[in-house]
């Protein structure tokens, strides 16, 4: 479980290609330290398992399913990242409730700038469109954000300078892809009110 708050801008220092998965080795001197085998780490919003660690760097394997609902496939060497180690218990929860099981991904299609922040819109996949909603939580590339505006195939972000100083956001522009995970209290709700629905109808 993650809070989207996120601790470091990592790098991809290698990637093998397998069959039917993929292994990153990835450079984060914060996350790794006190790294052991089967850890969790979120990068770019997805929880990946710490096959290896070295110093400060860590390998993880991601799964054809991993591969084919996120962004992670078109990362290559040098590409930043966002990481975070899962929350502790007892810990302040900083952002919302992140799984780090990417829904989908979007695409940045368009930043505007200002003086103190800048506005990004970001594309949504209809089938994630009811899960969005003005003022809720939405992870981005790991990053827990607020949504300023819903529409019917996209949403906004207001992104604060600390967020484009410390993350992916403040490197990437529109055409570029993005992870996302919508709010899971949003999913079981859904599925609740969807079960009552149906026991009223038998």
């Amino acid at each position: 479980m993650f809070t989207g708050i996120v601790e470091e801008l990592g790098e991809i220092t290698a990637v093998e290609t397998l069959d039917d998965a993929c292994r990153f080795r990835l450079r984060g001197p914060l996350v790794t330290e006190g790294a052991k085998h089967g850890d969790s780490i979120a990068v770019n919003g997805v929880c990946l398992t710490v096959v290896d660690h070295e110093g400060d760097e860590f390998t993880a394997d991601v799964m054809a399913e991993t591969l084919n609902r996120s962004s992670l496939g078109a990362l290559a060497v040098g590409a930043r990242v966002n990481l975070e180690r899962p929350m502790a218990v007892g810990e302040r929860l900083g952002g919302h409730i992140v799984q780090g099981h990417v829904d989908g991904t979007g695409e940045i299609l368009e930043r505007k700038p200002s003086e103190n922040w800048e506005i990004v819109k970001i594309s949504l996949p209809a089938d994630l469109t009811r899960y969005v909603v003005e003022k809720g939580s939405i992870t981005v590339d790991g990053i827990s954000l607020t949504v300023v505006d819903a529409g019917p195939d996209h949403f906004t972000v207001s992104l604060i300078p600390t967020t484009l100083a410390l993350t992916t956001l403040g490197h990437k522009g529109p055409g570029d892809p993005v992870n996302l995970e919508v709010d899971v209290i949003a999913k079981y709700v859904e599925r609740m009110l969807g079960d009552r629905v149906q026991g009223a109808d038998r």
